[in-house]
């Protein structure tokens, strides 16, 4: 960070104070920032850690019901269940605190028409189901998981624009301020020094 340029004299100690106020006030805001995405970061770790174990949880019961499936009905039975169209993902977005993220995942899956297979045994319809369930359970993992580190890396980046501030460019312009509060003071007692020879000067030579 380039050190402060200061005009000469008082116009240089006004600007000094203003840049002062400024970045004071502008630490000040960016910690308010920060403790609002550390908040809202970690609502959304917690929402991601709970979509993981949903997804991770509809993918388990999934395998189980598949594992019974293939016994009673072999893997030829798979191809009657086969997905014949795309699930649809509708993503919306939000922002905090000027970080845009995407909110929330709706995320549908296609039921079978009137005139497609199905599956012949049970398990295997209850397997179809726990795919889709955890197909929209993954949409919401994605969701959270993108939200959570967008929110992160802004936390991060204002987390280091503060530490600048308070530990590099205030105390900066507070030696600053202070170098021209001390030169303006040597300077005014130079004057006052100087007059007051001049006075006693005229006065002798009166």
């Amino acid at each position: 960070m380039a050190e402060p340029r200061v005009p000469p004299g008082r116009a240089g100690r006004l600007r000094l104070r203003r840049s002062l106020e400024a970045a004071r006030r502008g630490a000040d805001l960016l910690d308010q920032k920060l403790r609002i995405l550390r908040d809202r970061h970690e609502e959304l770790l917690r929402a991601e850690r709970t979509a993981w174990e949903q997804w991770y949880e509809y993918l388990a019961r999934a395998d189980e019901w598949l594992r019974r499936g293939l016994l009673l009905g072999g893997e030829e039975e798979l191809e009657t269940i086969r997905a014949t169209r795309p699930a649809e993902l509708t993503v919306s977005w939000t922002s905090t605190m000027g970080v845009r993220h995407p909110g929330a995942a709706e995320c549908t899956v296609p039921a079978r028409e009137a005139d497609e297979p199905v599956a012949s045994n049970t398990a295997l319809v209850h397997f179809e189901a726990a795919c889709a369930e955890a197909v929209r359970a993954a949409a919401d993992y994605a969701v959270a998981r993108a939200a959570s580190r967008a929110l992160g890396d802004e936390a991060v980046r204002t987390r280091r624009r503060v530490r600048s501030l308070r530990r590099h460019w205030i105390p900066r312009l507070e030696e600053a301020l202070h170098a021209v509060d001390l030169a303006l003071e040597q300077s005014e007692h130079e004057d006052a020094v100087r007059r007051r020879w001049a006075a006693g000067s005229r006065q002798h030579g009166g």
